[in-house]
């Protein structure tokens, strides 16, 4: 692959990021190394994973996670769940890899990784990046800015006060629920390609919620189930007791974002 084609530094980007304001990052490459591996590197202020798909251009032959950075001591457990995608058909659907596995007894960002280097694969696609910047702090009177870049351009930015939904999404997407089925929503109503990039945003901005809290006076992750008791692999009932705070693991990439999925 020709690394020219990636988009590091604020400048590169149309428009250019904000670096002068406390926001969440999430930044997603996916690469395809030859035509048969395609390699997803995810990170963000909490995670760090890189899930290496390999497929026979019909089906996923194998999918192996590295874990970088993780927030609970169980996380890295949860590679083991992926392989259940293995003969899953490469699908230009993000959401069809639900099909074949149970995302909850995985680790979201490891399966939402693997989800899309499934579609990387099956646009025959050689590079795409996505940059999430979710805002923390009040940007203009009327509310936070939440955007989302797809290779360096901008497609989304929504307009939302804390703890609301967006105002003012543009087309179909003001009929989308905000909570309790957006995903579901955006597989029914979008084509592909637009329902994974709205994902990519709506992912990013729950996530992000997580920014400014004190996640490490948290010390196990059974203290969390009242509230997130089934959502992913560390915060299944038997497994939250086993799960030890990974402490010192949150990153700020408010002003470097060049540092996000650095290899």
């Amino acid at each position: 692959m020709n690394r020219s084609q990636t988009w590091k530094e604020a400048d590169d980007f149309d428009p250019p990021l904000s670096l002068d304001a406390d926001v969440y990052r999430r930044r997603i490459t996916l690469t395809s190394y030859d035509e048969r591996t395609v390699v997803c590197d995810l990170e963000d202020d909490f995670h760090h994973f890189v899930v290496t798909l390999t497929h026979d251009s019909e089906r996923v032959v194998n999918l192996a996670c590295e874990s970088l950075r993780w927030p609970w001591s169980t996380c890295p457990g949860a590679a083991e769940h992926l392989l259940l995608l293995v003969g899953t058909s490469l699908s230009v659907r993000f959401t069809n890899p639900k099909r074949s596995a149970d995302a909850h007894l995985n680790c979201t960002h490891q399966f939402d990784a693997a989800s899309h280097a499934i579609t990387h694969a099956a646009n025959n696609r050689t590079y795409r990046q996505y940059d999430a910047e979710i805002a923390s702090l009040l940007l203009n009177s009327s509310g936070l800015h939440n955007r989302l870049w797809v290779d360096g351009k901008l497609h989304h930015d929504w307009v939302m006060k804390a703890g609301e939904a967006p105002v003012g999404l543009p087309g179909l997407l003001a009929d989308a629920p905000w909570r309790g089925g957006f995903m579901r929503w955006a597989d029914a109503n979008l084509d592909p390609d637009p329902a994974e990039i709205a994902i990519v945003l709506r992912r990013a901005c729950d996530i992000g919620m997580g920014r400014g809290m004190t996640l490490d006076a948290i010390p196990v992750a059974s203290d969390l189930l009242e509230r997130m008791s089934g959502v992913c692999h560390s915060m299944q009932p038997d497994i939250a007791p086993q799960g030890l705070r990974n402490l010192g693991s949150i990153r700020d990439f408010s002003s470097n974002p060049e540092r996000l999925a650095e290899r």
